[in-house]
């Protein structure tokens, strides 16, 4: 993938995030829980990016609310790939009736309003971050359940599988050597798509001050916190918008280029550039 452009950037923005996801709340030069007399200032050397309304340094608020945002989206991904790609495959082999009820749950699940159903949760269990995004990731691993099957059947439908299984090859057999290979390739680009609603998905809950207990910062918190004063610091959502858009762009990114890898065309232009395909 780091032979085509978009592999390039995409790698180097999800470089750059997760090296603020990690080390973020460690560069944050001031407490960004911790307010001061200069409300609403504008960009200085102490301040970088100016103070918010309750004089907190801005700059330490985006860098310490960037582990919260990158681990939320991560836990939406992970949660909507394994709750999706574990069925999605065993809907092929274990007949009928396992494959009729999940179809069936997966239709209700997109007929749900994921951020409406996350709020109703969060207002059961405790406003935080985990069961926000627990429920959001259960809400979003139909894509993972439909692509996976639709590989999965592509798969179980060739001569060779059914070849191997009237050879007496078992089913596990089956998918650990023949299916899984398949069907990698589109789970991982529905992985880097849904890692960027993911941070869409985040972004909007703490936007709305849901899954998040204040004053813990975040990116769509302290984005929530600048549109309020828009007439003292007018460029101050800028660089929280930014981050967001840029990561959910590089995410976009990185699964046209697994697609384009994974696929005939993408073979074709990486062998034409002298790597073996």
């Amino acid at each position: 993938m780091l032979r085509l452009p978009t592999g390039k950037i995409a790698f180097a923005i999800l470089l750059v995030i997760a090296a603020l996801a990690l080390f973020g709340p460690l560069l944050a030069f001031q407490d960004p829980l911790e307010g001061g007399a200069g409300i609403l200032a504008g960009p200085s050397g102490a301040h970088p990016l100016g103070t918010d309304y309750l004089g907190r340094d801005v700059l330490s608020r985006l860098l310490a609310g960037s582990r919260i945002s990158v681990l939320g989206a991560a836990q939406v991904t992970l949660v909507a790939m394994v709750v999706g790609v574990i069925p999605g495959i065993l809907s092929v082999y274990l007949g009928s009736v396992f494959e009729w009820l999940t179809l069936r749950l997966a239709d209700t699940l997109i007929a749900l309003p994921f951020l409406v159903f996350a709020v109703a949760v969060t207002a059961l269990l405790g406003n935080g971050i985990p069961q926000a995004m627990f429920t959001v990731g259960i809400m979003v691993s139909p894509l993972f359940y439909r692509v996976t099957r639709a590989a999965t059947l592509a798969v179980a439908r060739s001569p060779y599988v059914e070849a191997a299984i009237v050879s007496g090859a078992t089913i596990g057999w089956v998918v650990r050597k023949h299916v899984w290979v398949k069907v990698l390739p589109p789970i991982a680009v529905a992985l880097a798509h849904t890692a960027g609603v993911g941070f869409v998905v985040v972004s909007s809950l703490t936007f709305l001050g849901i899954g998040v207990q204040p004053p813990a910062p975040t990116w769509g918190g302290v984005l929530a916190a600048d549109l309020g004063y828009l007439s003292f610091r007018p460029w101050a959502p800028l660089l929280p918008t930014a981050l967001i858009m840029a990561t959910v762009w590089a995410c976009n990114l990185l699964a046209d280029a697994i697609r384009d890898v994974s696929g005939e065309g993408g073979k074709a232009l990486i062998t034409a550039k002298g790597v073996r395909a």
